[in-house]
């Protein structure tokens, strides 16, 4: 990523205003696109991503009909050709197309439910609504959860995807839901057999979120759904490790047996070395791994850093680093170099010890400290 990329200036900018000016020109007659494109840009610099969004339906709620219904119609008048159904994957859509969403949500929540959901099965097939079906299920879980139902059946996979993204636990950047967390698991018992990547991808992370609060629920789903034999069996052996990730790090025995691993893997590590205990924040940590075992053994080998927080205490975030196998005539050997980024968005480096730990199927095999340097 080029130094000082913002996100929120890639996707709001004049270029990005300007598209979503002429398309409401080109779908509301006597639409002031000049205006409203003014008023954008106006407020614009000064808000966060998340907030530009609310800003454009603020700049686009005196364009529009006051009436919710009428409102509707005219969201739908505007919007843009549906995204390309041949894509199937990797198609969010673009930011600028939030409003109808937010719309939705603002004056159709209370009163016109039936009439915002439309709006919302309509707009999700140009940008997600993932953010704006989650209100709808706080305040009309049942009536919600029904319309969902239908949408699993729906031909279009942006609509399909919907229903699990939307009702994920701990979708990202998203507003909580108070539903039962377990109660659209009917919907992705429909949806794991999807035939389409995008949709398969976003019950794999449902999956993943429930099994932060629920492991042993998930893995007994997903050893009903290859008993059942509805999806090909490539695909959900993709799922099924992408829904995993979270349990494997931690050891999960359930999740490793179902992925074909022993948790009590009689492997050794008979090297964890490093290339300089002391890095720099910016620099890189360089260790070398070496495994071995008296007989064939399929391994995960995931590695922990152990990062000093602010208040002196050190957290463990954990790391891929290889899946394969120890040969019983073969030791095997592992490099990794990971940058200690000294700008990171989500933490930061505190100097001071630190410590990397080799875990192999989930069990710590040994950890070496380091220093990282102020």
């Amino acid at each position: 990523m080029a130094q000082g990329f913002l996100l929120k200036d890639h996707l709001f900018n004049a270029d990005s205003i300007g598209d979503l000016a002429a398309e409401f020109a080109a779908g509301l007659p006597g639409f002031d696109s000049a205006c409203f494109y003014r008023d954008v840009m106006a407020g614009l610099a000064q808000r966060e991503l998340m907030a530009r969004l609310e800003w454009i339906a603020d700049c686009l709620e005196p364009h529009l009909s006051a009436g919710f219904p009428e409102m509707a119609d005219q969201l739908q008048a505007a919007m843009v050709p549906e995204l390309d159904p041949d894509l199937q994957d990797d198609d969010f859509g673009r930011f600028i197309h939030a409003a109808p969403g937010i719309l939705a949500v603002r004056h159709g929540l209370e009163h016109h439910r039936e009439r915002a959901l439309d709006l919302l099965y309509e707009a999700t097939k140009r940008f997600s609504m993932e953010f704006y079906i989650r209100p709808f299920l706080n305040r009309w879980p049942e009536e919600t959860l029904a319309r969902l139902a239908l949408w699993a059946e729906d031909e279009n996979y942006h609509v399909r995807r919907l229903v699990s993204e939307g009702t994920r636990p701990r979708l990202p950047w998203a507003g909580k839901i108070t539903i039962d967390p377990l109660a659209p698991m009917p919907l992705l018992d429909r949806l794991h057999a999807d035939g389409t990547r995008y949709v398969t991808r976003s019950v794999s992370n449902h999956l993943n979120d429930i099994a932060k609060f629920a492991p042993d629920l998930v893995t007994g789903r997903l050893d009903l759904w290859r008993e059942a034999g509805a999806q090909v069996p490539g695909e959900l052996d993709w799922m099924t490790r992408h829904a995993l990730r979270t349990l494997v790090k931690q050891g999960h025995e359930g999740a490793l047996k179902l992925l074909g691993f022993r948790s009590d893997v009689p492997v050794r590590l008979t090297q964890l070395a490093l290339e300089s205990d002391q890095v720099a924040p910016g620099g890189a940590l360089e260790m070398t791994v070496m495994l071995e075992a008296e007989e064939d053994c399929p391994v995960i080998v995931d590695y922990q850093i152990w990062f000093r927080r602010k208040d002196g205490n050190l957290a463990p975030k954990v790391f891929k680093l290889k899946q394969g196998q120890v040969a019983a005539d073969k030791p095997l050997q592992l490099k990794k170099r990971h940058v200690l980024k000294a700008n990171a968005t989500t933490f930061s480096l505190y100097p001071g010890a630190h410590r990397v730990a080799v875990q192999v199927n989930g069990r710590v095999l040994g950890e070496v400290e380091f220093e990282v340097l102020g």
